[in-house]
């Protein structure tokens, strides 16, 4: 059958090569299909001409001082430059494509499906944080698909190539060529920071201020959680220092660093501004360390505090009235607008959701959209986005080891600065008003799974010690604190 089916196809394609070209040359494609095809075909696939900018000579135009086609341009030194002119003309240059120990553009592919699948199997068999794992591992198996253009950029050709005063080429009237639909979710919503803002918008409607406005001291334990950020933010540049081929500068740093927030939105935030070439590891790090939450915290926990600290049991928080919940939302924003204006889109979403959700019946369409469908929209094409960068020549480095390590040892670190701090806060306080240290760990703001981890460690050694809603004012608090932390980070480096 196969035999019969491979005649038929050789057959059909000489028939047709008699009206349009050669027929031995379409013979001849026809023979090598199995060569460029299957497990072999893939295996030896190059990166693509337009992202190495290594096109045939015969790609090339004429080889003179500032000549140029769709393809790249000669410098007045008669050096070659490749690459592609994007949708809006400006010529973006083609970089050298080498994954992880030298391997080949196709084995590297090969390697990251896998990895994708993996991703795949702990969001749909573990339920780790599965509303994100999976579209980001899907998003990743659609990136290293083979020749399937899902990720490519949108490309101009056939327009009028003029040179800058930089010597940087510019074309104007081409034709546009449409990229793949990732890049365009990508460009949306990534590129402009729209996809995270939104998404916060639906935390801030699903998010109950109620227990950091009842302890507002909660919310120096929700600060102290954030020096998992500046710990990895000087050890990144201290692996430089010894690693410099890691090439990790203060903006990358700063991005790796916000993984210790354990607050994946506002990771994809400020990496998407400073360093978006490392999307893709650290919003895997952060996603990742978020799911492992239930893992990671308890040892950590339980090493830093005594049985007798972890049975401590702490008052039952006061009720809050209407008027204080929706004041705080108002009050934050005026607060980070005087003080830290870089952080008002990220702070100023929260707080929309939040003061919608706390107004009530009138706005309750609004709070329900924020908390439901929008958030789980933009969820969708946010996992997608961010999945797309899981392409093995981004992901497939020594930089993504290192952000994976960093990354965990910020979270280690943000979660014993949470429960340190509580221990720091018991000496200054009457034996009545102790705070029990577990809840300091849920400062990380992985919401609301620090608190129940919390809430969850204190019930082992006592089954009557409920201290969720106590541990809820130092997540919430840690939310804002990571938004805070990305706004400075931001600013100092932009």
């Amino acid at each position: 059958m196969k035999k019969f089916l491979l005649a038929l196809v050789i057959s059909l394609g000489c028939f047709a090569s008699f009206a349009e070209g050669d027929w031995r040359e379409t013979c001849g494609k026809i023979v090598e299909l199995g060569g460029d095809t299957g497990i072999a075909g893939f295996v030896k696939r190059l990166a693509p001409a337009y992202m190495t900018g290594e096109f045939a000579e015969s790609e090339r135009p004429e080889k003179k001082p500032l000549a140029a086609n769709r393809n790249g341009y000669y410098d007045k030194y008669l050096a070659w430059h490749g690459g592609y002119f994007n949708d809006v003309g400006a010529f973006v240059e083609g970089h050298k494509v080498v994954t992880l120990f030298g391997m080949p553009y196709g084995v590297g592919q090969l390697i990251m499906i896998p990895v994708c699948l993996i991703l795949m199997y702990l969001a749909i068999v573990k339920g780790f944080e599965p509303l994100l794992l999976l579209p980001i591992g899907f998003g990743g198996l659609l990136a290293n698909c083979p020749m399937s253009g899902i990720t490519a950029p949108a490309m101009m050709h056939d327009g009028v190539i003029t040179f800058l005063a930089s010597g940087i080429p510019v074309m104007s009237g081409g034709i546009v060529e449409p990229g793949g639909f990732l890049h365009y979710f990508f460009k949306f919503g990534i590129d402009t920071g729209v996809f995270p803002i939104m998404i916060f918008m639906g935390v801030g409607a699903m998010t109950d201020f109620g227990p950091l406005i009842a302890n507002p001291k909660s919310a120096l334990l929700g600060a102290a959680a954030q020096f998992g950020i500046f710990f990895a933010l000087f050890g990144a540049l201290g692996l430089t220092a010894i690693f410099p081929d890691l090439g990790f500068g203060l903006k990358e740093a700063s991005s790796i660093g916000i993984i210790g927030g354990a607050d994946g939105p506002t990771a994809i935030w400020l990496t998407s501004r400073l360093a978006p070439d490392l999307l893709g590891a650290i919003a895997v790090a952060a996603y990742s360390y978020m799911a492992l939450v239930p893992i990671i915290q308890p040892p950590i926990m339980k090493a830093l505090t005594t049985k007798e600290e972890r049975m401590i049991r702490m008052p039952q928080l006061r009720n809050v009235t209407k008027l204080e919940k929706i004041a705080f939302p108002l009050i934050v924003l005026l607060l980070c607008a005087i003080l830290l204006p870089s952080a008002v889109p990220l702070i100023g979403a929260l707080m929309l959701g939040n003061l919608a959700k706390e107004i009530g019946a009138s706005v309750s369409r609004i709070a329900d959209t924020m908390a439901n469908a929008l958030i789980n929209i933009v969820t969708i094409m946010l996992g997608l986005s961010v999945g797309s960068k899981l392409a093995c020549e981004k992901f497939l480095s020594g930089q993504t080891l290192a952000i994976l390590a960093l990354g965990l040892c910020a979270f280690c670190v943000g979660t014993a600065g949470g429960v340190l701090m509580a221990k720091v806060m018991n000496l200054f306080s009457s034996k009545k008003n102790r705070i029990n240290p577990l809840i300091g760990s849920a400062g990380v703001s992985a919401v609301p799974m620090a608190a129940r981890v919390s809430n969850k460690v204190a019930l082992e050694d006592d089954p009557t010690n409920y201290v969720l809603m106590q541990a809820m004012g130092p997540n919430v608090s840690g939310v804002i604190g990571s938004a805070v932390v990305a706004g400075v980070l931001y600013t100092l480096c932009k």
